[in-house]
C-alpha cells in the first residue's frame, strides 16, 4: 500500500464540486474585470526564480523543489506564479500586444516546508497578474479584484491591510535605518532574523517568531517605511489609498507588510479574516516593477496578487459558508433486462445531448437496487423502462420527492424526437 507525499492532499470526488465552483467564481470575476487566462508549465528553468523571487527569499534558500534533467540542466517545480507569468510575457512579446497585459491563472505550485493548516508542498493558487500601468488606479483596480471575489463568495471580517514599500531609492535608505534600530536587539532576533538584517531588515517586520521574542512595542516604535517614502512614491500610496476609497473599498494602513518575495515595490497589501479569533491570511500581492526587467524583458511595470485555494477552501468551511451543493441528477433511467437497458441508455444519452443531467446504472444491478442507488445520489426524477414500456411506448416518470407519477408517450425507437416529452416534464 502507498500513502500520497507528505505535504499534499487527495481532493476527492465529495469535495471537488467545492473547488470547481470556487474556480468558476474566480474565472468570472477576472473576466468580469477584463482579465484573461493564462497558463504556464509546471517546472521552469531554475534561474527565473533565482532572479525573479531574489536569492534572499527564504522560498530561493529553503522551499523550492529543485533537479537537474537528464540534460543537465537545473529545473525547478514552480514555487509561485508571478516569476513563470513574467517569463512568459517576455518570451512572447506580449508587452505588444495590448489585449494580453490583464492576465488570471490557477495553478499548483511546490515548496517544500512543514505541512500545516492551509498550507501545503502541493499548493494550489489563483493570481492575477496586470502588467505595464505604473497608474495607481491599476493598484486599486487589482486589489478590489481579489477583495470582491473574496467578498462575493461570502467571506465574513474580511479586512484589507495596506503599505508601501517604496522603491529602490528611498527603500535603501529605510534599510539602513532598520539595520541600526534592530541592531540594538539583535540578541533577541531569531537565527533567520540575525542573517536578515544585513541583507533585508524589512522581513523582520513580519516574523513572527520575532514578534515573539521581542516587546511589542519595539517592533511599534520601529521606523516606519510609510513615513521614508520618496516623493513620488508617497504621490503613487496616496492615490491608491484615494482610488480604493472611491469604490468604496474599506482599508487598514499597516507597516508591518512587507511581503516575502524580493521583487516588490511600492504598494503591497494583504487579505485576512478571522478565523477562531485568529487572524488568518487568504490573499496576499503588491506591485512589482522591475521584475520584467530583472528577467531579460524592457522596463515594465506590474501589479498582482496570489490567493491559496487551499487555504480559502479552509475559510469556507471554517465560517459554514455553503458553496453550492455537488449536481445530482435530474433523471435516473432503470432498465430491467438487455432489451429495456438499450433503451434506457438511448433516453439517458438523448437527456445528455440536451443538457440534462442524467443516470443509469453500469453494474447490472436489480431494479430494487438501482430505486435505491438512485434516491442515494439525490436523483429527482426516475423513469423505469421495462417489456410492458417498451410494447406500450408509455413510461412513467416518477418525482422522487412528491412520489407523483406521470405517464407520457415516448417513441423508444426514435427517442431523439420525443425528448422533448420528457424535458417538458422534468425541467
Amino acid at each position: 500500500m502507498f500513502n500520497r507525499p507528505r505535504g499534499t492532499e487527495d481532493i476527492l470526488p465529495n469535495v471537488s464540486h467545492v473547488w470547481q465552483n470556487v474556480e468558476n467564481s474566480f474565472h468570472n470575476i477576472c473576466q468580469n474585470f477584463g482579465y484573461k487566462e493564462i497558463r504556464t508549465p509546471l517546472f521552469e528553468r531554475t534561474e527565473v526564480f533565482l532572479r525573479g523571487i531574489g536569492n534572499n527569499a527564504d522560498i530561493v534558500q529553503k522551499e523550492m523543489y529543485t533537479f537537474l534533467d537528464k540534460g543537465q540542466r537545473s529545473m525547478t517545480l514552480k514555487p509561485e506564479g508571478t516569476a513563470s507569468i513574467v517569463r512568459c510575457y517576455i518570451e512572447n512579446n506580449m508587452q505588444y500586444d495590448a489585449k494580453s497585459n490583464k492576465l488570471y491563472y490557477i495553478t499548483p505550485c511546490y515548496r517544500y516546508e512543514r505541512p500545516q493548516i492551509g498550507r501545503l508542498r502541493e499548493f494550489h493558487q489563483f493570481g492575477v497578474e496586470n502588467l505595464g500601468s505604473e497608474q495607481a488606479i491599476c493598484d486599486s483596480e487589482v486589489i478590489s479584484l481579489s477583495y470582491f471575489f473574496l467578498e462575493s463568495l461570502g467571506i465574513k471580517n474580511l479586512i484589507l491591510l495596506i503599505n508601501s514599500i517604496g522603491c529602490e531609492n528611498c527603500r535603501d535608505v529605510y534599510k539602513i535605518k532598520l539595520k541600526d534600530y534592530f541592531g540594538k536587539y539583535i540578541d533577541n532576533l531569531c537565527s533567520n532574523c540575525k542573517t536578515r538584517i544585513n541583507k533585508n531588515p524589512m522581513r523582520i517586520l513580519d516574523c513572527k517568531k520575532c514578534f515573539e521574542n521581542l516587546n511589542r512595542e519595539i517592533i511599534d516604535n520601529s521606523p516606519k517605511m510609510i513615513k521614508n517614502l520618496c516623493e513620488d512614491c508617497l504621490f503613487h500610496f496616496e492615490n491608491v489609498k484615494k482610488n480604493l476609497e472611491n469604490i468604496g473599498v474599506k482599508y487598514q494602513i499597516d507597516s508591518k507588510i512587507v511581503r516575502g518575495l524580493d521583487y516588490y515595490t511600492r504598494t503591497v497589501f494583504e487579505i485576512i479574516c478571522d478565523i477562531e479569533e485568529i487572524k488568518f491570511s487568504i490573499c496576499g500581492g503588491g506591485r512589482y516593477n522591475g521584475l520584467v526587467k530583472e528577467l531579460g524583458g524592457n522596463s515594465t511595470c506590474g501589479m498582482g496578487f496570489g490567493i491559496g485555494i487551499e487555504r480559502l477552501i479552509h475559510v469556507l468551511y471554517k465560517q459554514n459558508i455553503v458553496i453550492l451543493e455537488e449536481k445530482t441528477p435530474l433523471l435516473f433511467v432503470i432498465g430491467m433486462n438487455d432489451l429495456e437497458i438499450m433503451a434506457a441508455q438511448k433516453v439517458v444519452y438523448a437527456c445528455r445531448l440536451n443538457g440534462i443531467f442524467a443516470e443509469m446504472d453500469l453494474m447490472n444491478r436489480s431494479v430494487k437496487v438501482q430505486m435505491k442507488y438512485a434516491n442515494k445520489i439525490g436523483s429527482k426524477f426516475v423513469m423505469v423502462i421495462g417489456k410492458k414500456e417498451i410494447e406500450s411506448n408509455k413510461v412513467k416518470i416518477k418525482n422522487m420527492k412528491t412520489k407523483n407519477e406521470n405517464e407520457i408517450v415516448l417513441n423508444f425507437a426514435n427517442i431523439k424526437d420525443d425528448v422533448y416529452k420528457i424535458l417538458k416534464m422534468i425541467v
